[in-house]
């Protein structure tokens, strides 16, 4: 797989702009705050349906603008596939495959597998569980998309939960008496959904396991130290089984609905669950240096290239002001391990930074224009 053409019409701070792209690395070289990661904050746009950098989709739309415009045509086993989507904000974005409108956005998803390192991934290793709890499940959509419904149908129910659970909180501290008659709907959908999710996360997390350890030596070298991962769940060890989770799930509901209604929030489920990262003997987060965060940080966006490798599929590889924070020897590690990727698509502000190692066309980014050099 690999992308062939990218056009963005009003997306970020391009008026139009088109980027044809070959198999191999492609280096977009440009200063800082030219536009670089916009263009590949549009492709990730295409991939997830979400930007890697905002929550909301009103900054991708430059300014002045109504609606934001990307097409993406993507190139799978020989045939080629146009990928559209307009981006209005406020109002659900409309997509388009092959020229053919689709009922809904996230049709889209998978049309395009990518992986994405952007320097804010170092919060993967050194910031809050919810970081790694979207890498688990971005991974996930990208590997079997149908688990984005599944994502969606989770945190449906838990924000229902959640309302009734403080409705109920703010009724006792009232006085008043609580009408928790549907809780136990709630309950069950949150286990149903719940130990789907979770499977597929501790799935997920065997399998990831030895490709970040090949993936850290990759970058750092092997003296550095062994890296690893393992998925910490909320919930007693109940194997990955879906059903066991699922009874798992529900009873631990049950024990944590007194605390649950004093504290109106849900206290257990995947969305307390965390990713424990270790560097030998000792947790990544609190221990590791800025060095061997950035490289645990790639580490994890390699595993998953990898493993999506393994599973059949060729992703794009995106590497975004990647080499920035490396030494002389990471880099061109690095650039060697990627020498059989089907095309790898590389920013950085100052050409000196890419390895001599890493083959392929160079692009200048300047003005609001992408010309090849």
């Amino acid at each position: 797989m690999h992308v062939r053409r990218l056009e963005l019409v009003d997306f970020r701070s391009y008026r139009a702009v088109e980027v044809d792209f070959e198999p191999g690395a492609s280096v977009l070289v440009g200063p800082n705050g030219i536009g670089k990661t916009n263009l590949v904050e549009a492709l990730g746009y295409i991939a997830t349906l979400a930007s890697h950098r905002v929550a909301t989709d009103a900054p991708l739309v430059r300014s002045g603008a109504g609606s934001a415009v990307i097409r993406c045509t993507v190139m799978h086993d020989g045939r080629e596939l146009l990928v559209e989507l307009e981006l209005v904000p406020g109002k659900a974005n409309r997509a388009r495959l092959g020229h053919s409108p689709v009922r809904r956005a996230r049709e889209v998803v998978g049309a395009l597998r990518m992986v994405l390192f952007a320097p804010e991934d170092i919060e993967l290793v050194r910031g809050d569980p919810a970081a790694r709890r979207r890498y688990l499940d971005d991974l996930l959509v990208a590997r079997r998309p149908r688990f984005a419904a599944v994502c969606a149908d989770y945190d449906r129910v838990l924000k229902q939960r959640n309302a009734l659970l403080r409705t109920a909180q703010l009724a006792r501290r009232s006085g008043g008496g609580a009408d928790l008659s549907t809780l136990d709907v709630w309950d069950g959908q949150l286990a149903g959904h719940g130990a789907e999710l979770l499977a597929g996360r501790l799935e997920l997390a065997a399998g990831l396991a030895p490709h970040v350890a090949a993936g850290y030596d990759a970058v750092a070298g092997e003296a550095a130290g062994a890296a690893s991962l393992r998925y910490r769940s909320s919930l007693p060890a109940a194997g990955a089984d879906r059903d066991a989770l699922a009874t798992a799930l529900a009873a631990a509901l049950a024990q944590a609905r007194t605390a649950e209604v004093e504290r109106g929030v849900t206290t257990v489920g995947p969305h307390r669950d965390d990713l424990a990262l270790t560097l030998g003997e000792l947790p990544a987060k609190g221990y590791a240096s800025h060095g061997e965060c950035w490289s645990f940080a790639v580490a994890l966006r390699l595993a998953a290239y990898r493993l999506l490798r393994a599973d059949g599929v060729e992703p794009v590889l995106v590497l975004d002001d990647v080499f920035a924070e490396l030494d002389t020897g990471r880099r061109d590690r690095l650039a060697r391990s990627l020498e059989d990727a089907t095309q790898t698509l590389v920013t950085c502000a100052v050409e000196a930074d890419v390895p001599v190692a890493l083959h392929g066309a160079r692009f200048e980014v300047r003005d609001g224009e992408v010309k090849r050099v």
